[in-house]
């Protein structure tokens, strides 16, 4: 039990690689823990419109550790007709008893002006003298230093992402974690769903879902 537990902590800490992403809000069934549940294998489930997306998120997650797998596996074009009920004996059948859910809630773009600054020499010349540039024109010497003189200030467009993460066990058949994230300044999206499963883990350890992390 207990290195099955292991696994899933590890399989959660993905590698973040610095990225704006902090959590909004969560919330835990204060009667059961992620811990207790004991998962051995868990579907991950991406809800994106897009299937490319989709695949590239679940396949993140997929590849940290065996005991995830991805729902496109199980839950295609072959199987969206079925009811809910069909489809939850499919995992029954599968043995999985807990499911993550990642479903991305809005995405905003907000644009912001990153002002210029000066990046060269001093009004002086080179350590304040003015040797070579005495008895010529103000173009000769605005030509000389412009280079030198100021870098231009410049708006960007940056979008902002709130993921919502669920945690389901179907042993329970109920949810017992969630949480929203907001991700900011994203260019690339396998690191954000490494930042996102690195903030849920984060905060599952603070509110006693998870056991705190291991000093050793």
């Amino acid at each position: 039990m207990k290195k099955c537990l292991t696994l899933f902590i590890v399989a959660l800490v993905l590698a973040s690689c610095g990225s704006n992403t902090a959590i909004v809000n969560s919330w835990r069934d204060p009667k059961i823990t992620v811990a207790q549940e004991n998962f051995k294998k868990v579907l991950v489930v991406a809800l994106l419109k897009d299937e490319a997306s989709r695949r590239v998120t679940e396949n993140r997650i997929a590849a940290s550790n065996p005991i995830f797998k991805t729902s496109y596996e199980y839950l295609n074009e072959t199987t969206k007709n079925l009811t809910q009920e069909q489809k939850l004996k499919i995992l029954q059948d599968e043995d999985f008893d807990g499911v993550i859910t990642l479903r991305l809630v809005s995405a905003e773009k907000e644009t912001t002006y990153v002002p210029g600054s000066y990046t060269g020499m001093y009004y002086g010349g080179f350590d304040g003298l003015y040797s070579g540039v005495y008895g010529y024109g103000f173009g000769n010497w605005y030509g000389m230093y412009s280079p030198y003189f100021y870098d231009p200030g410049y708006y960007q467009e940056t979008t902002s992402y709130m993921v919502e993460t669920n945690v389901f066990s179907l042993k329970e058949n109920k949810l017992i974690w969630t949480g929203t994230t907001k991700s900011d300044y994203v260019t690339d999206l396998g690191s954000t769903v490494d930042a996102i499963m690195q903030a849920v883990v984060d905060e599952m350890r603070k509110d006693g879902s998870l056991p705190p992390k291991s000093k050793i």
